[in-house]
């Protein structure tokens, strides 16, 4: 029985987050062989992959205020230089992917996307669903996006997985990053939180804080309320936040092993 996963590679993964432009190569390189071999060793497996934009998209992004909004001509050639960046990240993470010998092919969010007050109202996601029975590879990105109410807009990843969730029913969505999993007391980093349910979460979530590094489509926080959110709506869900940086990470979680923090509801039954 096929079993679908969303995965996401974290911009802080990917990228130096400090300097502008800067694709992590090793890391990249090292994730493709992990995913190659995952598909590899489960042949049930079907991946969509997302990754952040990191130090391509988020700093361009934060000196236009691109989320919040486009209207101006400066507003517009921001818009266009992000959109830009994003891509020249995604044409890496392709390229990386097909050297490892993972059968992946681009799906640009701003070319197929409308949204209304950062909600996406439209997209047409059959060519990522005929990708999928093809045993293709589809990979999208953090990305800008034409919105009816704000003029444009960028939508993260997680926003792209939520849509998709619900046409697709994904057996698991794994997020990549930095972080180990969600720290109760980030930054002193002492106290992991392993499991995150809705009930749970009304008293962890005062001390779940944000990365330390820019992002403007929210840090750990809102990954976790949008990621619960989800759960919410699709029981049969389950969500697990990890770390990349350490080797082998994303093998174990693609072949099922529960590392870092795992988000789902009580009751959960697995499809």
């Amino acid at each position: 029985m096929r079993k679908l996963f969303f995965l996401k590679l974290g911009g802080s993964v990917i990228t130096n987050k400090g300097l502008a432009n800067t694709a992590n190569l090793e890391k990249i390189d090292e994730i493709a062989n992990e995913v190659h071999r995952a598909q590899r060793d489960d042949r049930e497996l079907v991946l969509l992959l997302g990754h952040g934009s990191g130090s391509f998209g988020h700093i361009a992004a934060s000196k236009y205020h691109t989320r919040d909004g486009v209207n101006t001509f400066q507003q517009w050639q921001g818009f266009a230089d992000v959109g830009s960046r994003a891509r020249a990240l995604n044409q890496i993470i392709i390229e990386r992917l097909l050297l490892a010998g993972v059968t992946a092919i681009s799906f640009s969010p701003c070319s197929s996307i409308i949204a209304n007050d950062r909600k996406i109202i439209e997209w047409n996601t059959l060519l990522i669903e005929k990708s999928l029975l093809a045993n293709i590879t589809p990979v999208i990105y953090g990305d800008v996006v034409f919105d009816q109410k704000s003029g444009g807009t960028i939508l993260s990843t997680e926003e792209l997985f939520d849509h998709l969730a619900h046409k697709l029913n994904p057996e698991r969505i794994l997020l990549a990053g930095l972080e180990t999993g969600v720290w109760k007391d980030f930054p002193s980093r002492n106290e992991l939180i392993a499991e995150i349910t809705p009930d749970s979460f009304e008293d962890d979530k005062k001390e779940v804080r944000s990365s330390t590094s820019p992002d403007v489509t929210g840090g750990m926080r809102s990954k976790v309320e949008e990621m619960l959110s989800l759960v919410k709506r699709l029981p049969q869900l389950e969500v697990q936040i990890f770390s990349a940086m350490e080797p082998e990470n994303v093998y174990s979680a693609l072949m099922g092993s529960k590392i870092g923090t795992v988000i789902r509801n009580p009751g959960r039954i697995k499809p």
